[in-house]
């Protein structure tokens, strides 16, 4: 178990909670299969598909070499739903006879919305126009108490949850065509089951052909939302719908990058990692995966030699975003420059992002590997329930990232400058071992003007 920032809240039950999901997500989560919640998309080139990429993307175009339930290669394969265009998502609010709904359901909508809307919006710069919507506006009863339907941890799989799903759409069928949505949310009463403190029960279909129909059509991708991500701060009504777009990431077909010892891999980098605690974004890489990045502003740093790229703020729209530097046919490095700004309100350290992505590493297993600039040093952050020691994991001019077995050699410049400022402890991060050393300069802090990173990448 990775420690947790100074002041964190997150109980040790909870951790454990996180990490049984991740075990149980890679059964809720199969990559195979063959079609959306709708059969049509609402808007031309939406989903998996739209990734934009050009001919010299091909070296950066990763894959899996073995069958794996959700992998982090590009493109997407087909069965997710649309993550561009306008999505539509059926959204109900769900209570049982020995869980009665708690105040209005439109209170319980409300506690997901717009923010949830907002996130995408902001993350997507606009590319994902997301719309819930609420056919049912009240509670809908279930015709089995909840501790009939013997849903305790969230496998979709299991007998209890299939039958939960059969009666959910039996019962919503009346005045809902489950044929013009391209996802589903299902928003539990929070008092069934116990709190997401003890037990994470939150749980998605994805991609999963084979799940119960509804109106002749799989619900393929639907996510479960139980009790609330209050996370014991004092914040959950400004994070605890947070729990919700990370469990869409899933129906878009992006994996959890939490492991079993928790957001040590990732830390708060990505909302497939941490989604409790304070706002944060999706990795440059899901961006692009998502299809929400051009091809001009992904770099695929394949060949020999020395070049150097410009990378301006990921939060920011338009510029270049991304930097790949491809191992192998599986694996490679990401790189991008992160920012406070945007859905990044937490970030206490601006700068370059490096982090390892491999295609053959499943859901849960620790898929993405950020690279600390600063290791051991306990991290910047004072945000509670942030992963406090990669929060100052990006590097910023004078630094350098080394991997000499893969003889690979990352740069930071500054902005305006051909060569970085002299520091003695240049190789502050190994692939293959241990770093150390301080930052010789930091990146423009909150409220200043942020420049634009420049990287010089040595490929030998």
């Amino acid at each position: 178990m990775q420690p947790q920032s100074t002041g964190s809240l997150i109980s040790p039950r909870r951790l454990a909670a996180l990490a049984s999901v991740t075990v149980l997500t890679l059964t809720a989560v199969p990559s195979a299969g063959n079609g959306h919640l709708s059969p049509h998309l609402s808007a031309p080139g939406a989903g998996p598909g739209a990734l934009s990429r050009s001919s010299a993307h091909g070296p950066c175009m990763i894959g899996s070499t073995r069958d794996i339930q959700m992998s982090e290669g590009v493109p997407t394969i087909a069965g997710y739903a649309p993550s561009t265009g306008t999505v539509r998502a059926l959204t109900l609010m769900v209570d049982f006879s020995d869980a009665p709904g708690e105040g209005k359901a439109l209170d319980r909508y409300r506690e997901f919305f717009p923010q949830t809307q907002q996130w995408f919006r902001t993350s997507s710069y606009g590319r994902l126009d997301y719309r819930p919507e609420i056919p049912i506006p009240g509670w809908l009863r279930m015709p089995k108490s909840f501790r009939e339907y013997g849903i305790e941890r969230g496998a979709p799989f299991d007998p209890g949850y299939r039958a939960l799903v059969d009666d959910l759409v039996a019962a919503a069928d009346p005045k809902v065509d489950f044929r013009t949505y391209d996802l589903v949310n299902i928003l539990m009463t929070p008092n069934a089951g116990p709190s997401a403190l003890d037990t994470v029960l939150s749980v998605t279909f994805a991609g999963n052909a084979q799940a119960p129909t509804a109106d002749g059509v799989p619900v393929a991708n639907a996510s479960f939302i139980y009790s609330r991500q209050d996370d014991g701060s004092g914040s959950l009504d400004r994070t605890g719908y947070r729990v919700l777009p990370h469990e869409n990431g899933h129906v878009f077909g992006l994996p959890d990058l939490y492991t079993a010892e928790g957001g040590g891999a990732v830390g708060h980098w990505d909302i497939m990692s941490e989604d409790w605690g304070a706002n944060n974004d999706l990795l440059g890489w899901h961006k692009w995966k998502m299809g929400w990045l051009d091809a001009r502003q992904v770099h695929c740093a394949a060949d020999t030699g020395t070049r150097e790229y410009t990378l301006t703020p990921l939060a920011e729209p338009g510029g270049p975003k991304l930097v790949f530097l491809p191992l192998d046919a599986r694996s490679g490095y990401a790189v991008e420059f992160r920012t406070r700004a945007g859905n990044d309100e937490a970030v206490c350290r601006a700068g370059i992002l490096i982090y390892k992505v491999d295609a053959d590493v499943d859901t849960g297993m620790g898929p993405v590997t950020v690279f600390d600039s600063l290791q051991e040093s306990g991290g910047c952050t004072r945000s509670p329930n942030v992963h406090a020691e990669l929060s100052d994991a990006p590097f910023v001019p004078g630094e350098t990232f080394v991997d000499r077995k893969a003889g690979i050699r990352l740069t930071v410049l500054r902005p305006n400058a051909s060569d970085p400022t002299p520091d003695p402890g240049s190789d502050l991060a190994e692939a293959e071992g241990s770093g150390s050393g301080s930052a010789s300069a930091s990146a423009s802090g909150p409220g200043s003007d942020t420049p634009v990173y420049r990287i010089r990448i040595t490929r030998s």
